[in-house]
């Protein structure tokens, strides 16, 4: 089910009648000379290299690259998870050093709490910040609305299909009306008919909010038909080998000359030319 633009239509009505203020713009995310690694048996394993990569306010970038490169260590520091080896990690001009609930990282497997519901799921966030009841419920209703979710609402996480708990996770993270989000492969265990709607379900709600996003993938061709850039890593230690500007007009198809060109570019910038 791809979200219609009514439902994002009612979204905002949602958001509007709640009092919430104003949809904050995407964030810009200024990454330096970053260079991470992780302690191993005594030894230092090195993950990035030198990774220095902006992104622009609202600009949607794909982070490809072989897997265990480093690419979700990448995420991991820009949402305030960790802290780098070296080099700065920026939002908005500040210093990445916390998390924040502007910027909202998705894992690849959903994680709900089994012994809450959608909803309740969803409400985590607000919660934990603090929120006023009425304030939660209002938001709430937004993101599932936004997510087309309404309807189960009040389901268990064991009743919902993958692409469905996907959706529940995406919603989790919009609640807090994020200026930047970033996905670790968030379709990656989704069979490909669901992938391809929850891509095209993602395009709509990020062409429509306009907040940032930071994806990580495998999929070349999930890559190109999504994001404005793709970046393209080394094996571990990551470095980035290239930068692909996509600027081919939505709604994308495959099968598309350009996108079956860049397709062929990516391969050959990876080693796996067809």
């Amino acid at each position: 089910m791809v979200i219609a633009q009514d439902a994002l239509d009612e979204a905002q009505a949602v958001q509007a009648s709640s009092g919430s203020k104003t949809k904050r713009a995407g964030a810009r995310i200024d990454i330096r000379h970053v260079s991470h690694g992780f302690a191993l048996r005594g030894d230092m394993l090195p993950v990035l290299d030198d990774v220095s990569l902006s992104v622009a306010p609202g600009e949607f970038v794909a982070l490809l690259g072989p897997s265990g490169c480093g690419k979700s260590t990448l995420l991991r520091l820009v949402a305030g998870l960790e802290t780098p080896g070296t080099g700065t990690v920026e939002a908005q001009g500040a210093a990445v050093r916390a998390p924040d609930p502007s910027r909202v990282l998705v894992f690849q497997d959903p994680t709900l709490f089994p012994w809450r519901t959608v909803r309740e799921n969803v409400a985590l966030g607000p919660q934990a910040q603090g929120a006023r009841a009425a304030d939660v419920e209002a938001r709430i209703d937004a993101a599932l609305v936004r997510v087309g979710l309404t309807d189960f609402a009040h389901a268990w996480p064991h009743q919902l299909s993958g692409g469905m708990a996907q959706r529940a996770a995406l919603a989790r993270g919009l609640v807090n009306d994020p200026a930047l989000l970033a996905l670790d492969e968030p379709f990656g265990k989704l069979d490909s008919l669901t992938r391809m709607r929850m891509q095209a379900e993602l395009v709509a709600l990020w062409q429509r909010e306009r907040f940032s996003v930071l994806f990580v993938t495998h999929d070349v061709e999930e890559a190109l038909v999504m994001a404005n850039r793709v970046v393209v890593f080394s094996a571990r230690p990551a470095r980035i080998v290239s930068e692909v500007r996509n600027d081919a007009p939505y709604p994308r198809h495959r099968d598309d000359p350009a996108l079956v060109e860049l397709r062929r570019a990516v391969l050959a910038q990876l080693g796996l030319e067809a």
